[in-house]
């Protein structure tokens, strides 16, 4: 944002547009054998039907577990509440702190296509193992007799937990990965490759929640009604395809290539700065050290010019008179290069806008916790048919699933009469877009608690911990908010993520904004145990006590609002000081 933005340019990799006519792509990608790809046959909307393929089978897969583990531990496992809600969190918690490990892997060896085939593979094997363990008795315990539930068995609980976090490591390769190579698809210098990008991470997000609808609403009617073997082995059989469909677009792929340990490379700099603190930065950047060739020192990564800003950094790529007399700029622990400072400048600058993505997870994670504890207080009837608790999420799903197409076909084009951008929004307007929607889903939310409390008090149901007449559907606008809410916030932080990103840290930086949903859950737990510490004392019931009738679940939901409200404020200031990478 702002006039500065043209100071970082990025220099192109790869083989300039000018000397091939637009027939190769010009941002350095190749094909699975290495070389340079042909735009007419490869990537771009091509091959994305098999990594759009993949990724909603792959979140078929993990919903059809996660939706309902909890009702698995308690009812066949013999868990109590607390037990079964910690073992939730807690693996929950691995499954979005585990892409950390395939983003470093694949930004530093693997890449992002041998990264997602190999956590696959162990994806598919963790869910092999988990309907195996729902399936053949000696794996599961004894029914329960005469309101007698035996507990697991220690080989039992090995083999279950074996096969959970067996996901949640094939998760963490694939999740920071998949987002990252289909948008690799595109390339960054044809304008119109970059245009389409925007719909890609539209889609993309719009195939996760197909997923996510049939496992809330078809895996989990299974798996109550027709065994939880059968309700294990439907979302093993989708990982299977989702691998199937992931190779099968192979000689339609582009590929980026790793380069190299981020995390080393950011170590490099900081040591490397620390060691030449007494050395004073040039005011001609040109003084400062970079390769003299046409391309980057950091394979898959193009040049980065140089900015002016943290110029503490810049100590790094001073030459010292001892380096200009041996001529040896060969220790990156001591010397390195313009690009390799910008990139660490690029992720501080990300920083704070990361951060303010935190507050929005935490009010996204009450669509799985106080939405449900909300709705389960209210008529969940629709005639004879009862909506099961875990399936009130689908309002979500169903949200998202309306507003792609509609933010695509029609809003897009409407903002780009007026910004003049191809993708109709920039990605931080997008993302300050949803954070305002956020504030008017807490609102809502509290809204209808209050006209359920109402009429609680008049029927008499304050001591009684009994629904109220008053239809769940008064929940859909809250939903339907939050639905458009994740499609300007969580599609713009994985178009930010991706573009604002240097070359070489995608699949890390795509892994740091799945943390922030990872923090937003912590937060909303932290949140809540204030809250409930605070309200509860001098034998009060509290805002949220088991009896929600008794209870003031408006004043939480009047909490997180003002919480998003202020969270928006400082992420306006963040987005107004943040200068935007140069296309």
């Amino acid at each position: 944002m702002g006039t500065q933005e043209e100071e970082r340019l990025l220099l192109e990799d790869g083989i300039p547009q000018d000397e091939n006519n637009g027939l190769y792509t010009g941002d350095g990608s190749v094909d699975i054998k290495g070389n340079p790809v042909l735009k007419s046959n490869t990537g771009n909307w091509r091959a994305c039907p098999f990594i759009l393929g993949t990724e909603c089978c792959e979140r078929l897969a993990y919903y059809g577990i996660a939706t309902n583990l909890v009702s698995y531990l308690t009812k066949e496992l013999h868990q109590g509440n607390a037990s079964a809600a910690r073992n939730v969190t807690t693996w929950q918690g691995t499954c979005y702190l585990a892409p950390l490990v395939g983003a470093i892997l694949a930004d530093t060896c693997w890449g992002r296509y041998w990264t997602i085939a190999i956590f696959s593979v162990i994806y598919l094997i963790g869910m092999c193992t988990l309907t195996l363990s729902a399936s053949i008795p000696v794996f599961m315990p004894a029914e329960c007799i005469d309101g007698i539930c035996p507990p697991a068995t220690p080989i039992q609980y090995v083999v279950l937990f074996f096969g959970l976090y067996l996901i949640a490591l094939g998760t963490g390769g694939i999740k920071p990965c998949v987002s990252s190579f289909g948008a690799d698809q595109f390339d960054d210098t044809d304008e119109n490759e970059s245009i389409k990008k925007g719909s890609f991470f539209n889609w993309f997000y719009f195939s996760i929640n197909i997923g996510a609808l049939v496992s809330s609403s078809v895996i989990v009617y299974i798996q109550d009604n027709a065994g939880w073997g059968l309700g294990f082995g439907i979302p093993a059989l989708f990982m299977g395809i989702a691998i199937i469909s992931f190779f099968a677009g192979t000689p339609l792929y582009r590929f980026q290539k790793p380069g190299g340990s981020p995390i080393t490379r950011m170590c490099q700099v900081l040591v490397a700065s620390f060691r030449k603190w007494d050395l004073a930065v040039p005011n001609n950047s040109r003084l400062l050290f970079e390769t003299q060739d046409k391309t980057s020192a950091i394979e898959g990564s193009r040049k980065i010019c140089h900015t002016d800003e943290l110029t503490c950094l810049d100590k790094a790529a001073v030459i010292s008179d001892d380096e200009n007399k041996t001529g040896d700029y060969s220790n990156p622990w001591r010397l390195c290069t313009v690009t390799q400072v910008e990139e660490l400048k690029i992720l501080i600058r990300m920083f704070p806008i990361w951060a303010t993505g935190i507050v929005f997870s935490a009010v996204y994670a009450q669509m799985s916790t106080m939405f449900v504890e909300q709705g389960l207080m209210m008529d969940t009837r629709i005639g004879s048919f009862e909506i099961p608790a875990a399936s009130l999420s689908s309002f979500d799903v169903i949200s998202v699933i309306f507003w792609v197409p509609v933010y695509d076909a029609f809003l897009v084009p409407i903002a780009k009469k007026f910004t003049g951008n191809g993708r109709g929004f920039s990605e931080l307007q997008r993302m300050g877009i949803g954070l305002f929607i956020s504030v008017l889903c807490m609102s809502a939310a509290a809204l209808v608690e209050i006209k359920r409390l109402q009429i609680a008090r008049d029927l008499d149901l304050v001591d009684n911990a009994v629904p109220v007449p008053l239809s769940v559907f008064w929940q859909i606008p809250q939903y339907f908010l939050l639905g458009a809410a994740e499609i300007f916030t969580f599609i713009g932080q994985l178009e930010f993520f991706y573009d604002q990103s240097p070359d070489a840290m995608r699949s890390l930086c795509s892994a740091l904004s799945l943390l922030t949903t990872s923090l937003g859950n912590y937060l909303s737990s932290f949140i809540l145990t204030v809250v409930i510490s605070l309200t509860t004392q001098g034998g009060n019931a509290g805002w949220i006590p088991d009896n929600l009738n008794k209870g003031h679940l408006d004043y939480f939901f009047w909490l997180l609002a003002g919480l998003s409200l202020a969270n928006m404020v400082i992420y306006i200031f963040c987005a107004k000081m943040y200068k935007s990478k140069a296309r």
